[in-house]
């Protein structure tokens, strides 16, 4: 069984708890009041996906839903420590959520040297937005990434089920890199 920390970043009030809470189900209704995390918050479940040899992996899931305030930015190594993959969450309606995903970018992903594989885009669209699935005009490093839409409201599942790619793409990279330790031992 594979063990996976996916850090869940981004700005603040773009909804990466209400994200995180409905990915492993650890709530029953989605939304609530807006509280904002102080620090990290810690989410583990178990996950079915796709391993790198075609074979159903499950993998533990250990999500940490980041603050989005810049005040715990003292934090941000050691929360990125021994991490696996990265989902920048924005609210695409907010001009200043794009300003800010360059930062979440270089300080997250960049900073680890992480695979684009390792990283997902979420634009997250809240209850009542307008829900635009064009794709913004991101800066060239983010534009290479995989980005995805979510809307809680509209469509759940597709939400879940990109998920799940996504993981699925991470357990191939820790099986890959499990398959070249265990030949380095070998050889």
């Amino acid at each position: 069984m594979f063990k996976a920390k996916i850090l869940i970043v981004g700005p603040s009030e773009c909804g990466k708890t209400v994200l995180a809470n409905f990915l492993s189900d650890s709530v029953e209704t989605i939304g609530g009041d807006y509280s904002p995390t102080q620090g990290v918050r810690i989410l583990e479940f178990e996950a079915h996906s796709l391993g790198g040899s075609g074979k159903n992996v499950t993998c533990e899931v250990e999500l940490w839903d980041c603050a989005g305030d810049l005040r715990f930015e003292s934090c941000w190594p050691a929360l990125m420590k021994d991490s696996n993959g990265v989902v920048i969450v924005f609210n695409p309606d907010m001009p200043s959520h794009l300003k800010e995903l360059e930062t979440w970018y270089s300080s997250f992903v960049s900073s680890q040297s992480m695979q684009e594989s390792q990283c997902l885009l979420m634009a997250h669209h809240k209850p009542g937005s307008a829900a635009d699935n064009a794709r913004p005009v991101l800066a060239s490093q983010l534009s290479k990434l995989s980005m995805i839409h979510s809307n809680l409201e509209e469509d759940p599942e597709g939400v879940r089920q990109e998920f799940s790619r996504y993981l699925g793409s991470i357990v191939k990279t820790l099986s890959e890199s499990r398959e070249r330790e265990e030949m380095s031992i070998i050889t």
